[in-house]
C-alpha cells in the first residue's frame, strides 16, 4: 500500500532509536559488571518484544519522495561516526586507567562491538551505497573501525551482483552452519573482495596497486585506527579495539547469514543465471527491529534499488518475496545453534523451493554450491 511520505523529524525521530546505545554504554563503561548486557538488551531483546507488541508495518512510501524531504532521516547516519569513534575510543581510554577485570573488559567491549556491528556496520551499509563522497568516506571509516574495510568491496562488486549464487560468499547455503559460514567469510572474504578490485582494474587496463584499488584506503584507515587505538590505550587499547571489531564483524556476518539462507537463483547451464528477483532475500516488516536497523529488513527492495535511500525502501507480500516470522535480531540469535535454525528455516526454504521453482526436482548442485561459476564474475 503505497502513502504519502512524512518529512518532518518527528516522523524521523523512530529511526534515531540507536541513540539510545550511547548513554548505555557509558552507563557499561563506569559501572564495568553485568552492566554491559545493556547493549544487547536494548539492541536484541528489548526491540524483538517491541515487535510483538508494536507489530507490523507494510506501507510503502513514495519512492518520488524528493531528497530534500529527507534530511532528519540521513542525518542520523551522517552524524553516527563521531559518536562511535567517541564512544569506543572514550571507553578505551577510560578501562585502560581503570580497576576492571579482564572478564570485566571482555564484556563491555563485547557490548560495545554489539553496538558498532548492529548499527555502525548497517548505516555504513546505507552509506556506502550512497553517490555523494562524504557519505561514502563515512561509511569507510565505520567499516574501517571495526577492521573489515575490504567489505565494501566485496558487497558492492560481488554481493549485488552475484548474490544467490556460488560466487557470492555470504549466500549462505541450504543447510550450512552458522559457524562454518562464519570461518569460511572471514577466511576468503578478504581474497575474493581483492579479486574483485583487481580484475575491475585490469578491465580498465590498470594494475592491483593502482592507487585507485580502495584497499590503500582501506589499509590506511585501519592503520589510523589502531594507532589511534595504542596512542589512546597502548596495547591493551589495541587488543580491546581488536575485540569489539571481531564482535562487530560476528553481528554482520549474523546478519548476512539470516538474509539468503538457502536462497538460490536457478542456474540455466553455461554459467547463465537468473536475474535477481525479491524472492531471493529473507525479509521482515516488523516495525520496530526495521527502525533499529533503518529498514535493513526490507531487503528485497534493496537489492532491486541499492542506492535507494532507506526511508523509500519497499516492501513486499509474501506472493512475491519469502518473509521471516521474526525481525533480524531474533533470527540471528536462532542462528547460534545450527540445530534449532535447521528446524526452524529448513522447512521454510523447502516451501519456497516448491513454490517458486516447482520445475526443479533436484537441488543437490545448489546444496552443495558445485553450480559453476557465473560467466563474466569479477
Amino acid at each position: 500500500m503505497k502513502t504519502a511520505f512524512r518529512s518532518r523529524f518527528a516522523n524521523a525521530l523512530p529511526f534515531w532509536l540507536s541513540l539510545g546505545l550511547i548513554p548505555l554504554a557509558a552507563i557499561a563503561t563506569v559501572k564495568g559488571g553485568w552492566w554491559f548486557m545493556l547493549l544487547p538488551s536494548y539492541a536484541w531483546y528489548m526491540t524483538t518484544i517491541l515487535d510483538v507488541l508494536v507489530g507490523l508495518n507494510t506501507e510503502n512510501p513514495d519512492t518520488d519522495t524528493p531528497e530534500s524531504q529527507l534530511f532528519w532521516y540521513r542525518a542520523i547516519t551522517i552524524i553516527w561516526f563521531p559518536l562511535q569513534a567517541v564512544t569506543i575510543f572514550g571507553a578505551i581510554w577510560y578501562a585502560t586507567r581503570s580497576d576492571l577485570s579482564g572478564l570485566e573488559l571482555l564484556g563491555l567491549f563485547w557490548g560495545l562491538g554489539i553496538a558498532s556491528g548492529t548499527i555502525g556496520i548497517v548505516y555504513a551499509h546505507e552509506l556506502m551505497h550512497q553517490k555523494t563522497a562524504l557519505e561514502r568516506w563515512l561509511g569507510d571509516l565505520l567499516m574501517t573501525s571495526t577492521l573489515y574495510g575490504h567489505f565494501r568491496s566485496e558487497h558492492l562488486l560481488v554481493h549485488h551482483s552475484w548474490v544467490a549464487t556460488p560466487r557470492d560468499l555470504v549466500s549462505a547455503r541450504y543447510n550450512q552452519g552458522f559457524w562454518h559460514f562464519f570461518w569460511r567469510v572471514l577466511t576468503l572474504g578478504p581474497k575474493s573482495a581483492w579479486q574483485a578490485e583487481t580484475r575491475k582494474l585490469a578491465r580498465a587496463g590498470r594494475k592491483p596497486w593502482d592507487r585507485s584499488n580502495p584497499f590503500w584506503r582501506y589499509g590506511a584507515l585501519q592503520l589510523a585506527m589502531l594507532v589511534l587505538a595504542f596512542a589512546v590505550g597502548g596495547w591493551l587499547g589495541i587488543a580491546l579495539f581488536c575485540w569489539q571489531a571481531l564482535v562487530a564483524v560476528w553481528q554482520l556476518e549474523l546478519t548476512n547469514y539470516v538474509e539468503h539462507y538457502g536462497l538460490t537463483r536457478k542456474h540455466f547451464g553455461d554459467g547463465r543465471y537468473e536475474h535477481v528477483q525479491p524472492r531471493h532475500s529473507w525479509n521482515s516488516s516488523h516495525r520496530v527491529t526495521n527502525w533499529l536497523m533503518i529498514n535493513l529488513q526490507r531487503h528485497s527492495d534493496q537489492h532491486y534499488k541499492p542506492d535507494r535511500r532507506f526511508p523509500l525502501l519497499q516492501t513486499y507480500d509474501e506472493d512475491e518475496a519469502p518473509q521471516l516470522p521474526h525481525g533480524y535480531p531474533l533470527m540471528a540469535t536462532v542462528a547460534l545453534v545450527p540445530s534449532v535454525w535447521r528446524r526452524w528455516m529448513n522447512p521454510r526454504v523447502r516451501a519456497w523451493r516448491r513454490k517458486f521453482y516447482p520445475d526443479i526436482t533436484d537441488w543437490t548442485a545448489y546444496n552443495r554450491g558445485e553450480n559453476p561459476m557465473p560467466r563474466n564474475a569479477l
